[in-house]
C-alpha cells in the first residue's frame, strides 16, 4: 500500500478532472446532460482509480487498478477530442485537458 497523494501520476489526473471540470461548464445546454456527464465521470475515474489501487495490498491489485485508470484516460482523450472537433466548447478550454491525457 502506497500513498496516492504523493505520486505524480494521482497529482495529475486531480488537475485533469479541474480541467474537464471547466469543460463540461463550457459546453452548450444541449450537452451538459450527456456529454458533459460522460467527461466528468470519466475523468474522476481516472484519479479514483488510481487512490483505489494505491488502497490495495498487491501490486497485482495495483496495476489491475491503474489499468482502469488509463482506459479511462483514453476514453476521456476520445471524448475531450470530439468536443474539440464538434465545436462544442472553446478551445482554450479543451486543449489544456486535451494535452494532459496524453
Amino acid at each position: 500500500m502506497q500513498d496516492h497523494r504523493r505520486l505524480h501520476v494521482y497529482q495529475t489526473a486531480r488537475e485533469l478532472a479541474l480541467e474537464v471540470y471547466a469543460v463540461a461548464k463550457a459546453l452548450p445546454p444541449e450537452e451538459r446532460f450527456d456529454l458533459s456527464r460522460q467527461i466528468k465521470r470519466a475523468a474522476v475515474s481516472v484519479g479514483s482509480n488510481i487512490a483505489e489501487g494505491c488502497g490495495r495490498a498487491t501490486g497485482r491489485d495495483l496495476c489491475a487498478f491503474l489499468d482502469v485508470a488509463l482506459g479511462s484516460a483514453r476514453e476521456l482523450e476520445f471524448q475531450l477530442d470530439f468536443a474539440a472537433r464538434a465545436s462544442l466548447a472553446p478551445a482554450e478550454t479543451v486543449n489544456p485537458a486535451l494535452e494532459t491525457t496524453r
